[in-house]
């Protein structure tokens, strides 16, 4: 064990995931363990507890913008890490941002901003003009380009028929973990159309979109928003000080340490 980051479990913040998908949370959750062990050695990382209210409980809400629907389920998986023993909270889905960005004051726990997350690392890169890919409602929404135009760069979507392509596979497929070659085919090309606009980068801004497309499928370099939120999550979890707190949101302050070799996650 590196004995440089050797910190035992009780003495981390835990971390509460507050799933709305199956998989976009699976893979916040594996990340974050493989994150831990990186910087903590072996089998080692924070304490983690996870909630899983059903997505389809909020799926009426989404179709007919009804918020305060879906904000009641967000609230019940908030509460849910919140009585576990969760220090603060991350939601690995970006169209769930939204909601928590209106109710953020009214929970139980503070939670990591995805965005803001994400916006950190494209600040760190150095990019501007950024491509987005996620549900039509990220896409389009309020809290990429609320973070976006705080650290002055570009948002670049597709078009709207794309979008209507992309969103539907999102839900009728990715979130259901089914994964084909016509898919990727389809976000590869939703990317490049992005590229030739002249975006510099590309936000993976629905958690199951790394999945599909990696680095090394992708015509752009990519920030894969659930990796990030994982692996700035357990960089709180393991600071020595005191939570940071603005409008019911940590205030992101540290970013994972690199890794000397190739990730494992």
């Amino acid at each position: 064990m590196n004995q440089a980051h050797s910190k035992p479990t009780a003495a981390a913040k835990s971390i509460g995931i507050v799933a709305h998908s199956a998989e976009g949370a699976s893979l916040c959750f594996l990340t974050a363990c493989h994150e831990g062990s990186r910087l903590l050695g072996p089998h080692m990382h924070p304490t983690i507890v996870l909630s899983a209210v059903p997505m389809a409980l909020s799926m009426e809400g989404w179709k007919k913008s009804d918020y305060g629907l879906v904000a009641e389920h967000l609230k019940r998986g908030v509460q849910l890490v919140t009585d576990a023993g969760a220090d603060f909270y991350v939601c690995p889905d970006n169209t769930a941002h939204l909601v928590l960005e209106q109710t953020a004051d009214s929970l139980p726990l503070p939670g990591l901003h995805i965005a803001q997350v994400v916006c950190r690392e494209i600040a760190r890169q150095g990019w501007r003009r950024v491509g987005l890919l996620g549900t039509k409602w990220t896409m389009t929404g309020s809290v990429y380009s609320n973070a976006l135009k705080k650290h002055e760069m570009e948002r670049l979507v597709p078009d709207e028929s794309t979008r209507e392509r992309l969103n539907s596979a999102i839900f009728d497929e990715l979130c259901r973990g089914t994964f084909t070659s016509e898919t990727t085919a389809l976000f590869v090309h939703a990317i490049q159309q992005l590229k030739d606009r002249g975006a510099e980068c590309v936000i993976l801004g629905c958690t199951e979109i790394p999945l599909i497309i990696t680095p090394t499928n992708s015509p752009l370099p990519t920030l894969d928003s659930t990796r990030l939120l994982a692996k700035y999550a357990v960089a709180e979890a393991v600071n020595d000080t005191s939570i940071a707190i603005k409008s019911g949101w940590l205030q992101v302050r540290t970013a994972p340490e690199p890794a000397s070799t190739a990730s494992t996650d």
